[in-house]
Order: C-alpha cells, then sequence, then structure tokens
C-alpha cells in the first residue's frame, strides 16, 4: 500500500489508539518504514514507534508497549529483539493496513531475477 511515514514529514496521530498487534522483527519495520521517531509519544514505556499515513489519508502507529529498556530496565527485550508491536490508529482497519504493507513487502523481495 502506498504511504508516506515521519521520515517524510509530520504526521498527526491525534486521536488513535491501540486497535491490535502484529508479530514481525524490528529489523522487517526499519526496512519497510524506515528508521523509528527518534522521539516517541512515550519514551517512559515505549523504545521504537513508527507513524505512518496511507494514500487515502488514514494514519497508522506502529509501537513496542512496555516490554523493552525503557519500561523494564536490564530486564527489558533490547528492541533490535521484540518481535511483537502494538498498531495505533483510529479504526481497525489500521491493522489491515500494516499487515498489507508488510505482506507487499515480503512478497516483492522473495521475487527472484533470471
Amino acid at each position: 500500500m502506498k504511504h508516506h511515514t515521519h521520515n517524510q514529514y509530520p504526521i498527526n496521530i491525534n486521536g488513535t489508539f491501540g486497535v491490535g498487534q502484529i508479530e514481525c522483527t524490528y529489523q522487517t519495520l526499519i526496512s519497510v518504514f524506515g528508521p523509528p521517531l527518534k522521539d516517541g509519544f512515550d519514551d517512559y514505556k515505549c523504545d521504537a514507534e513508527w507513524h505512518i499515513q496511507f494514500a487515502d489519508g488514514s494514519v497508522a502507529s506502529i509501537y513496542n508497549w512496555k516490554n523493552g529498556y525503557n519500561y523494564l530496565g536490564s530486564d527489558g527485550t533490547p528492541t533490535e529483539d521484540i518481535t511483537r508491536w502494538n498498531i495505533g490508529g483510529r479504526d481497525d482497519h489500521a491493522v489491515d493496513r500494516i499487515k498489507c504493507t508488510i505482506k507487499e513487502y515480503a512478497d516483492a523481495q522473495s521475487v527472484t531475477t533470471v
């Protein structure tokens, strides 16, 4: 799905809330959406966060929640090892859009050339 991230311009995610989760690697998220925000919405409970806006104007966020070093200290999971990510949006379609975007990326990477 066509999208932009916070890496291109600021994206307003006000009014979003947790609508689902996704299982994938930190590196996959970087490959698909670029580097995470430098300053997230809650640097105490969150270690990495992405803001995404799709071509239809809908928005989503991806973030870890209370499982990394920022919240748990040395008992937390290193950001690069986190595989369960929360998805925020204004409706549950945000989950489908994120999953579709990641799947499209994965499918494109598995194409081989002769």
